[in-house]
C-alpha cells in the first residue's frame, strides 16, 4: 500500500494516459472504493496537476456511490483553484444539499477562497454563517480566510468585524486584514492597523510578530497615500527589524518612495542591494520610478546596463517605452520599440502613440494604429483625441471622437476633449452642442481636485472652493503669490481657459485651479524651506505648470505634484519634465 501511496504522489510527472491506466488499476483491483485515502490523492491530481482534468475527476467523483468529505474537498480544491472559481460554489451547494457527509473546515476553507477569486459577497455571507453553524469561529485559518474572502468582495468592514471577533489570532490574520484594507482603498485604516499590531507584537504574543509581508502591506498603504512621512516611518520600522534586507521588502520601499516623490529616496534604496541579489522585478520597479518622474535619460541608461543573465520581459520594455515618452526621447522610444524581444502588447503600441502625440507626430502616430496588428483600443484613441485637441487638428480629433463613441465610451473626459478643442477654436455652438450631449447622456464632468499633506493630515482643494476653514488667509496667500510671479514675468495663459467669457473672468478662472490652491495653503503652513508634496486627479495645465515653476523660484521651495500620468518636480524656476508632459 505505501509503494501505491507513492506512486499516487507521483502522478505529477506523468502524462494522462499513465494517470488513465492507474485508474484502471485502481478500479479493476477494488481499491478505488475500498482505499478512501489513496481515491482522495488520486481525484486531487486529476483536479490541481499541470495536466489537470478536472472534467476526468468530476466524473470519477460521479461513479462513488457514497464519497467522503474528503472526495468532496479534492473536487472543491480543483474547482476553486480552476479558471472558473464560480463552479465551486455550486458544487459546494451541492454538497450542503446531501444528507452525508458534513462539510468540514477544508470545504469552508477552498469555498471560501473560491468567493475570494470571484468576489461573491452573497456566498460569503452565506459561507460565513456556515462556519458559525458548524463551529469553526475558533479556527483561526478558517477565520482569515473568512476575512480575506470580504476584503475582496470589497467588504472591508466585514472583514474587520470578524478580526474584532476574533478571540485568538496570528500575524497572517493581521496581514491579510492590512493588505486588504489597502485593495479596498482604505490606506489610513492599514496604516492605523500597522501600528496598533507594532504595540501589541511588543508586548503580547509571539505569533503576532509583524513580518516582511506586514511591512509591505503598510508600504503599499503609505504608496497609495503618497505621504512620504508615512512611508518613512515604515521604512524606519523595517530597518530596525531587520526586515528591509530582503529583496521583497526593498522592491516596495522603491515603489513606495517613487509614488511619494522621492525619486532619489528610491534610487537609494536601489543602490542599497547587492548585484547578486538584484532580481528582474528590481529593475523593472526602478526603470518605472524613473521613468514616471521624467528622467527617461537614466531610465534608458540603467535599462542598457542591464546584466546579460537578467532578461527584459514586457514590463521591462514597457518602464523604458515610458520613460522615452515622458522624456521628449522620441527616437530612443522608436529604437527601444523595434528593438524588443518580446511581442509588442496593446499596452506598448500605446506607449508608442502616446510617445509620437506628445512631440507634435500626429500622422505617425496615425499610421502606427493603422498599421497595429490587432484592433486598437479605446485608450489608444483617447490618446490621439488628447493630442488632437493639444496641437488643434480638428479633423482627426473629430474622427478620434468618433472612434471612441463607437468603442462604447461614455466618459466625461471624452466629451470634454472634443469641446475644448471645439472651444480653441471659438467654434462656441459646437461646444454647446457636445454640452448637449452629455446632458442627455446623463454625463457629468468630474471636477478638478488635489491633495496636500501638511503634518500627516491630508487636505482636499476643489477647483474654485472657498469653503475652507481659513480661506482668507489662502486668498490672501494667492494673492501674494501672484504679486511676486507677476514680478518674475509670469503671463497668465488664459488660452487654457475654454469658455466664452470675457478675459479678467477667464484670469479669475485660472486663479482657483485646486493645484494652485493647495500650494497656498502649504506656503502658509509650513515652514520656509519645507517640501511641498501635492497630488492632482487630472492632468496639471499648462497655466498650473507655469505657476509652480514660478513659484518655486519666488519662495525657494521644491514643489512636487503627481498627477494623473506622472511626477512633476518644480525647483529654482524649472521643472523635472523640462516642459515635455
Amino acid at each position: 500500500m505505501a509503494r501505491l501511496d507513492l506512486l499516487v504522489q507521483r502522478c505529477v510527472s506523468v502524462t494522462f494516459s499513465h494517470i488513465k491506466q492507474l485508474h484502471a488499476f485502481l478500479l479493476t483491483s477494488g481499491l478505488f472504493l475500498s482505499h478512501s485515502h489513496l481515491r482522495r490523492q488520486f481525484l486531487e491530481h486529476c483536479a490541481l496537476s499541470p495536466w489537470a482534468s478536472l472534467d476526468h475527476a468530476l466524473s470519477t467523483f460521479l461513479s462513488i456511490p457514497h464519497p467522503t468529505t474528503g472526495d468532496y474537498n479534492s473536487i472543491l480544491r480543483g474547482l476553486a483553484a480552476s479558471p472558473s472559481p464560480v463552479s465551486a460554489l455550486s458544487f459546494y451547494a451541492g454538497f450542503v444539499s446531501s444528507s452525508v457527509p458534513r462539510p468540514d473546515a477544508l470545504s469552508l476553507s477552498f469555498t471560501l477562497k473560491a468567493c475570494a477569486r470571484c468576489a461573491s459577497l452573497p456566498f460569503s455571507l452565506q459561507l460565513h454563517s456556515h462556519l458559525v453553524r458548524f463551529g469553526f469561529s475558533p479556527d483561526t485559518i478558517l477565520m482569515t480566510t473568512l476575512i480575506d474572502a470580504y476584503a475582496k468582495c470589497g467588504r472591508i468592514d466585514n472583514a474587520r468585524n470578524v478580526f474584532d471577533e476574533m478571540p485568538c489570532r496570528d500575524i497572517t490574520t493581521w496581514n491579510v486584514l492590512l493588505s486588504g484594507s489597502v485593495l479596498c482603498g482604505h490606506p489610513h485604516l492599514a496604516l492605523h492597523l500597522f501600528r496598533q499590531l507594532c504595540g501589541v507584537s511588543s508586548s503580547v504574543s509571539p505569533n503576532e510578530t509583524p513580518d516582511s509581508s506586514t511591512v509591505i502591506a503598510a508600504i503599499a498603504a503609505c504608496s497609495q497615500l503618497g505621504t512620504i512621512a508615512n512611508g518613512e516611518e515604515v521604512h524606519s520600522f523595517a530597518r530596525v527589524s531587520q526586515l528591509d534586507s530582503q529583496i521583497i521588502v526593498k522592491n516596495a520601499l522603491i515603489d513606495m518612495y517613487s509614488k511619494c516623490g522621492s525619486v532619489d529616496m528610491a534610487m537609494k534604496v536601489f543602490r542599497s542591494m547587492s548585484k547578486p541579489d538584484m532580481t528582474l522585478i528590481s529593475y523593472n520597479t526602478i526603470l518605472h520610478a524613473l521613468s514616471m518622474h521624467g528622467r527617461g535619460a537614466d531610465a534608458l541608461k540603467m535599462f542598457e546596463k542591464m546584466p546579460r543573465h537578467i532578461e527584459p520581459d514586457s514590463i521591462t520594455y514597457l518602464a523604458v517605452l515610458c520613460g522615452c515618452n515622458h522624456a521628449g526621447l522620441v527616437d530612443d522610444g522608436l529604437r527601444v520599440f523595434n528593438s524588443m524581444r518580446v511581442t509588442p502588447s496593446m499596452k506598448h503600441y500605446g506607449t508608442l502613440v502616446n510617445m509620437l502625440c506628445r512631440a507634435g507626430r500626429l500622422n505617425e502616430a496615425y499610421d502606427v494604429i493603422n498599421t497595429m496588428p490587432s484592433e486598437p483600443d479605446i485608450e489608444i484613441w483617447h490618446t490621439l483625441l488628447g493630442a488632437s485637441q493639444t496641437y488643434g487638428d480638428v479633423p482627426l480629433a473629430e474622427l478620434a471622437a468618433k472612434k471612441v463613441a463607437e468603442l462604447g465610451s461614455n466618459m466625461d473626459g471624452d466629451y470634454v476633449l472634443l469641446s475644448n478643442i471645439y472651444a480653441s477654436n471659438s467654434r462656441w455652438h459646437d461646444v454647446d452642442h457636445v454640452r448637449t450631449r452629455m446632458q442627455c447622456n446623463d454625463v457629468i464632468k468630474i471636477p478638478g481636485f488635489s491633495y496636500i499633506e501638511i503634518n500627516g493630515t491630508m487636505h482636499m482643494f476643489i477647483k474654485g472652493d472657498r469653503s475652507h476653514p481659513i480661506w482668507k488667509e489662502i486668498s490672501n496667500a494667492l494673492h501674494d503669490i501672484s504679486v511676486r510671479i507677476r514680478a518674475l514675468g509670469y503671463v497668465p495663459e488664459v488660452q487654457n481657459v475654454l469658455h466664452d467669457i470675457g478675459e479678467e473672468e477667464k484670469q479669475h478662472d485660472l486663479y482657483l485651479h485646486s493645484e494652485k490652491l493647495a500650494i497656498a495653503f502649504g506656503l502658509i503652513s509650513t515652514d520656509p524651506g519645507v517640501e511641498l508634496r501635492v497630488i492632482k486627479n487630472l492632468r496639471i495645465c499648462g497655466d498650473c505648470h507655469a505657476v509652480a515653476k514660478l513659484v518655486s523660484k519666488a519662495y525657494n521651495r521644491v514643489i512636487v505634484v503627481r498627477d494623473r500620468a506622472r511626477f512633476h518636480r518644480f525647483e529654482c524656476g524649472e521643472c523635472s519634465c523640462q516642459d515635455f508632459w
